[in-house]
């Protein structure tokens, strides 16, 4: 394995400094550690080596590496170096993010049963198909999720290594502990929150907030935000002004994903459309429409989208109705308006503290980039 100086060299001649291309250089930091992490795995456990390789895959195969993104810009915008020893460990440091997404991820996939992630299998379904295919002992799907519960554990844990290891001096390391700590219970409270709303069958918008906030607008941009500040040894004011930015940004970063779910272009999103009913995610979307149905007497109408929440078995036809029907409801129109007024609280915040540019001015675009997306 090549040394990560060496490493460091060739993105730079390929890619130019970090700044130009942040996404690029995670990757790469990404690609590194793993090849590090699974040779070394494969050397004392052989047998392990091939799950760990379908982890590696899963990491690389796909992903915006938006929080790492975010992270550095925050880093940047306190005043942190674009170059140098501690620009790389930093982005080193802030590459272990990306781990701790696939952690997410994997045991997401399994919670909700889902089939398919970027357009390919997800973790449990390939390996309870490796598990069938070589007619090993026992059910394939007990295996499959037994794997990808490991498999996620295994993401997290090595996210703390890659962290801890980015090689950063050890006070800015420990001024990033506490949102980096805070981020991963976070994390996984919002993980139970939602299971918990969906087994509840809680329709509140305030149930579908709270879980877009704990699950998704933390650990997405707000504490990348100020893990990357804290890093860079940023005042309260800046820290504080970054976690509203992210805050606002990351919920309504989830409301577009839960549009998206609902709306967006299979081949786009690697999801199939309607999965969320499918898995009875109780959205601000479907609790908008719901209520919105509620209020106008259309009982049949609010009846078909109760049904069609958790329904394993809901066909194509089904989903268009509830498509049409949200937007006929102007419950689309109203989740559109919530993500506008969140992006302009979150300008405004932004716009409240001095950044070392270009940082402002990029953080504000990625803001519209993730809240206007595609997929």
């Amino acid at each position: 394995m090549r040394g990560t100086q060496v490493i460091i060299d060739d993105i730079e001649e390929d890619f130019g400094g970090i700044d130009t291309a942040v996404a690029a250089h995670v990757e790469r930091a990404l690609a590194d550690y793993l090849a590090g992490r699974q040779a070394g795995m494969a050397a004392v456990a052989p047998y392990f080596g091939s799950a760990v390789e379908s982890l590696s895959a899963f990491v690389l195969g796909g992903g915006k590496r938006i929080r790492p993104t975010f992270a550095w810009w925050a880093w940047r915008g306190a005043g942190g170096a674009g170059d140098g020893e501690q620009a790389r460990a930093v982005l080193r440091a802030v590459s272990a993010l990306e781990l701790i997404q696939a952690c997410a991820l994997v045991h997401d996939d399994l919670m909700d049963a889902s089939a398919v992630r970027r357009g390919k299998p997800t973790v449990h379904v390939e390996f309870a198909a490796r598990h069938r295919e070589r007619g090993w002992l026992g059910a394939p799907e007990r295996f499959g999720a037994a794997a990808a519960i490991l498999l996620g554990d295994l993401a997290l844990a090595w996210a703390d290594d890659m962290y801890v290891g980015a090689g950063l001096p050890a006070d800015r390391r420990d001024a990033a502990l506490p949102p980096w700590q805070a981020m991963r219970a976070e994390m996984l409270a919002g993980q139970y929150l939602d299971v918990l709303t969906q087994a509840k069958g809680d329709e509140s918008a305030e149930a579908a907030l709270s879980v877009a906030r704990m699950k998704t607008a933390a650990y997405t941009v707000e504490r990348p935000l100020h893990m990357g500040a804290a890093l860079a040894g940023a005042p309260e004011q800046v820290v504080g002004a970054l976690r509203a930015f992210g805050a606002d940004i990351g919920l309504a970063f989830q409301l577009r994903d839960d549009l998206l779910g609902m709306y967006g272009d299979t081949d786009v999103t690697g999801k199939p459309a309607g999965d969320d009913l499918r898995e009875g995610k109780r959205t601000l979307l479907m609790s908008v429409g719901t209520r919105r149905a509620d209020a106008a007497g259309r009982d049949t109408d609010a009846r078909v989208l109760r049904a069609a929440l958790g329904d394993e078995d809901l066909d194509s036809a089904t989903v268009e109705r509830v498509r049409d029907l949200l937007v006929d409801l102007g419950a689309v129109a109203e989740v559109e308006h919530r993500m506008d007024e969140l992006t302009d609280t979150a300008m405004t915040a932004l716009a409240s503290v001095d950044l070392a540019e270009p940082a402002g001015a990029v953080l504000a675009d990625l803001a519209i980039t993730a809240t206007r997306r595609t997929s």
